[in-house]
């Protein structure tokens, strides 16, 4: 991409009034960004109503020194040896531009990358889910995440805390440290793509940055907000439907029921893209979206092959484990003359939430030797402590 073309997209990106449909109407009818502004009021006139048409005869305010940023951005040397994250601003007449989000109602204009740009024409899965999941919640999406990628899948998701980067953390985990310009880089594992919120030179939230390095060298950055966007509350819920596009199925592992991971969910629906969900306790309120979508028709998963055999994708050299629905009774191995106090205690627990109250009925135990014991399971990984003094025992455990 020239100077002049990446001036001519970014002013009309910036131009004012002038909302993305609108763009793609012009651009359908005049071909470029270039030959957009040179036709003039007489052709706008019969393309655009005339309040969205207003803003096209003047440069916006702040353009060259949005265009001089951006530029500078593409060609920026690398950080350090190891940074070998490729730059891009695909516009919608680039060919690298992902084949799969044209298909979309609403595709960005441009999107910006940085990474592996081969991911974008990549087999992919959505992972998406809560900002406040359980410990079992973001185990099952590291788990689940981790599958996919050792499978070839690319796993997909938006840099949130929570459930995406605890998928983004399963995808590299798949990877181990294949760099990205390894030959044989992109057959090794799907890796990651994470669609972000803000401009790419910015990262959110902050505790994900050592997460969004290591991203953009074995995976992909993405966005379509302009360089220095802050992180503003109206961009998430758009990148969303990016989020949605570039798959073929969107996999939610915990939602509240007023989650944005439900408007991943329904724009995938809308796009004609797979919905599953994991399903969890009837009493663990970031379980309540995947249940009303399993309702509305979305698919029960339990294991990541699920998901590949629902979609037709090759088989799983490591499917994941059921999210596990061990009964409080005995468990599997247990012995029936020998059991310890902690192999009581997670017997009694089975795997729904439970409070303190209940498991000392449960089990018999004062409330002095059950909260040891607790902590001890809690040091072990084996039991997660969620709000309002309740326990879960994790999968596995």
């Amino acid at each position: 991409m020239t100077l002049d073309e990446l001036r001519a997209w970014l002013r009309l990106i910036l131009t004012p009034k002038l909302g993305p449909a609108s763009a793609r109407t012009l651009l359908a009818a005049l071909g470029s960004p270039q030959a957009v502004f040179e036709a003039g009021p007489a052709a706008w006139a019969e393309l655009l109503p005339s309040r969205e048409r207003k803003g096209l005869a003047d440069e916006p305010e702040g353009l060259e020194a949005h265009v001089q940023a951006t530029w500078d951005w593409l060609h920026a040397a690398p950080e350090d040896a190891g940074d070998t994250a490729e730059r891009a601003a695909l516009t919608l007449a680039d060919p690298r531009y992902p084949s799969a989000l044209l298909e979309a109602a609403d595709p960005p204009l441009v999107l910006f990358a940085q990474g592996r740009l081969a991911l974008l024409h990549a087999s992919a899965i959505a992972i998406v889910g809560s900002r406040h999941p359980t410990e079992q919640g973001r185990d099952n999406a590291k788990a689940f995440a981790q599958a996919f990628s050792a499978a070839g899948l690319t796993v997909v998701s938006g840099l949130a805390d929570g459930i995406d980067g605890a998928a983004h953390e399963g995808a590299l985990a798949a990877m181990g440290d294949v760099p990205s310009d390894a030959p044989d880089a992109a057959g090794s594992a799907g890796s990651t793509i994470a669609v972000v919120g803000t401009g790419l030179d910015r990262v959110y939230p902050r505790k994900h940055h050592a997460l969004a390095h290591r991203i953009a060298n074995q995976g992909l950055l993405l966005g379509e907000c302009l360089l220095g966007t802050p992180p503003l509350a109206p961009n998430f819920p758009r990148r969303n439907r990016i989020v949605a596009g570039l798959t073929r199925g969107t996999l939610v592992v915990e939602a509240a029921v007023q989650s944005g991971s439900l408007i991943t969910a329904r724009l995938a629906a809308e796009m004609g893209r797979e919905v599953f969900a994991i399903p969890g306790s009837i009493h663990a309120p970031q379980s309540r979206g995947c249940h009303a979508l399993i309702k509305q028709g979305a698919k029960l998963v339990e294991t990541a092959q699920d998901v590949m055999d629902e979609l037709h994708w090759g088989q799983s050299a490591n499917p994941v484990a059921p999210v596990a629905s061990a009964g409080a009774g005995e468990l599997p191995g247990q012995a029936d003359d020998d059991t310890s106090i902690e192999d009581t205690l997670l017997s009694a627990m089975g795997y729904d939430p439970v409070g303190l109250d209940s498991l000392a009925a449960r089990t018999g135990f004062g409330p002095a030797d059950l909260g040891v014991r607790l902590l001890e399971l809690e040091l072990a990984g084996q039991v997660a402590r969620l709000p309002g003094q309740l326990f879960q025992r994790r999968a596995g455990a």
